[in-house]
């Protein structure tokens, strides 16, 4: 494979209030257009933000200035902000944004709470937009019950080979709450274009809370599988272990048993080449931090070293630190300057990813690169 394309979606702002560029999905619709959502803020550790879309209509070469098109709302009457979303292309024009919002009662508190380890409530909202999001519907909320938590999203909604919409999130604790967190990864079904989500699977939870499978990516496979990719963290050492998969036959109902990849880092959603290998793209941060690729052969068990691409690479030292709690995790997540890929594939089966990077923690923009077999 070879990167055949680059440029910018969005070039943070130096001393503004979009001077963090971070979180970003792309979704390459039906017409061609180009359609990328992520989140600014004045600095990456705010706990709110404003989630942005923008456009390019010639595959990235240009791009329209980003809106703010989803206003703050009040959830059972606390305040907050609309911090990021994600996009699914439906049929014509039509798109499908996943909203994540954050309570904002108290803007100063920060996201994590290194007491507790809980979070500032966060809720799911579905917006549409029928011209291609150059406007939206107004956001609403998704019933998460039985989870009545914090649910951040990891990701967009899943077009499911059986005609479905997968929801996807985790679970966290309330920000003030003392007992244990308990993480788990979690999908809910709707069968009706996502108007109702009667149906939920757990796809990841440790019943000894050692191990905590973070971020997950699941993508659908040209065979109707979903394959599920998570960032792996051991909660008893404090220290990232591989990337881990599991895979779905039966549309994301049952779940296999996790495999280690061989690996390490923080995955995006996996995708399929016409030859029928799989394409993985990671952030490396075990030394100068990079987004990178790689591909498997034997269905994501393995992905080995020789065919590693490399698609950015910091101009920084390591940003990973010896940790000695999860206190020290969310501290180190906070600095990070590279992240996040999110992938996705054009109609000629080209892959193109988009990211978060730039030469300090709070001044990062979103990139995006093309890459072809």
């Amino acid at each position: 494979m070879k990167i055949v394309d680059r440029g910018t979606v969005f070039r943070g702002q130096p001393g503004g209030e979009r001077q963090s560029a971070t979180f970003s999905g792309l979704a390459v619709l039906p017409t061609g257009r180009w359609l990328c959502a992520f989140r600014v803020a004045p600095i990456k550790g705010a706990s709110g933000g404003s989630a942005c879309v923008c456009w390019s209509d010639d595959e990235g070469k240009t791009w329209s200035q980003p809106t703010e098109p989803f206003e703050s709302v009040t959830v059972d009457g606390a305040p907050g902000v609309f911090r990021g979303c994600q996009l699914t292309p439906l049929h014509g024009h039509n798109v499908l944004a996943v909203v994540s919002w954050v309570d904002q009662a108290d803007p100063d508190l920060p996201l994590f709470n290194p007491k507790t380890e809980g979070i500032l409530d966060m809720k799911i909202f579905l917006a549409r937009s029928q011209n291609q999001g150059a406007t939206w519907s107004k956001p609403t909320l998704v019933d998460t019950s039985p989870f009545n938590q914090p649910t951040p999203m990891t990701g967009p909604i899943l077009k499911l080979a059986n005609g479905e919409l997968a929801l996807q999130f985790e679970l966290n604790k309330r920000f003030y709450e003392t007992h244990t967190w308990r993480h788990s990864s979690v999908l809910m079904f709707s069968q009706d274009g996502g108007v109702t989500w009667p149906e939920h699977v757990v796809v990841t939870s440790d019943p000894q809370n050692r191990y905590f499978w973070w971020d997950q990516r699941p993508g659908v496979l040209p065979d109707g599988r979903v394959l599920d990719l998570f960032w792996t963290y051991d909660n008893k050492k404090a220290a990232y272990l591989n990337i881990h998969a599991r895979e779905s036959r039966d549309h994301g109902r049952t779940w296999s048993d996790l495999w280690d990849v061989g690996v390490q880092d923080q995955p995006a959603a996996p995708v399929a080449l016409p030859d029928g290998r799989i394409v993985m793209v990671y952030v490396d941060r075990v030394g100068v931090p990079a987004v990178k690729l790689r591909t498997s052969s034997d269905g994501a068990r393995t992905f080995a070293a020789d065919t590693e691409l490399v698609l950015y690479e910091a101009q920084t030292p390591s940003q990973t630190e010896n940790k000695g709690a999860m206190q020290d995790a969310w501290a180190e997540m906070r600095k990070f300057s590279v992240g996040l890929p999110a992938t996705v594939q054009t109609d000629n089966g080209d892959v193109v990813v988009v990211y978060y990077a730039g030469p300090k923690t709070d001044e990062t923009s979103i990139e995006w690169v093309r890459i072809t077999v």
